[in-house]
């Protein structure tokens, strides 16, 4: 994926190391509001440590294995959003997004979503797409919610946050369901 435009003012780039500062900045910026419900803000402390993720996510699109991307609302890269993983072999993709504080409250997120899981019909060929949230984060399962992902159930401790687990519900969505 090159750019994939969404609409006038939003659209997705494969994320690549140059954007390392400028996403490290709108993490570190948005750190506290983050850290309720992602568990790596602890370990992302310096520029370096962006880098290190980034080299991860390009290693994992060129082995078709993950896509990430930036998401550019204006032209300013507002958060990333991608399949943290795809699996070939059950042709599945893994959706997992993150959207800095400031950005919150503009329908940035529902459009990237909906972007994604038609790329991931139409471009990649794929029977499925999941989304997973944590029960309590209303925001997050808002997004598949509005876009008729179906509710499969709920993952028990699926996920350790910083000094406890979180329980998360799984989402669905196939292709002979989308109407995107």
């Amino acid at each position: 994926m090159d750019i994939l435009k969404i609409d006038e003012e939003l659209s997705l780039r494969q994320i690549e190391l140059a954007d390392a500062k400028e996403v490290f900045e709108l993490t570190d910026h948005s750190r506290d509001y983050l850290k309720e419900w992602l568990p790596w803000l602890d370990t992302t402390l310096q520029v370096k440590d962006t880098k290190e993720f980034i080299k991860i996510c390009v290693k994992g699109a060129e082995e078709n294995k993950s896509l990430n991307t930036v998401i550019l609302f204006k032209g300013e890269i507002v958060g990333v959003a991608g399949f943290n993983s795809i699996n070939k072999a059950n042709n599945t993709a893994y959706i997992g997004y993150w959207l800095g504080k400031d950005y919150q409250g503009n329908g940035i997120m529902t459009r990237v979503v909906k972007a994604l899981t038609n790329y991931a019909f139409a471009e990649l060929h794929l029977n499925k797409v999941e989304i997973w949230a944590a029960v309590e984060n209303k925001k997050s399962r808002n997004i598949p919610e509005r876009l008729h992902f179906v509710e499969e159930g709920c993952i028990r401790s699926a996920e350790w946050l910083y000094d406890h687990y979180i329980d998360s519900v799984v989402y669905g969505m196939l292709a002979s369901e989308w109407n995107g």
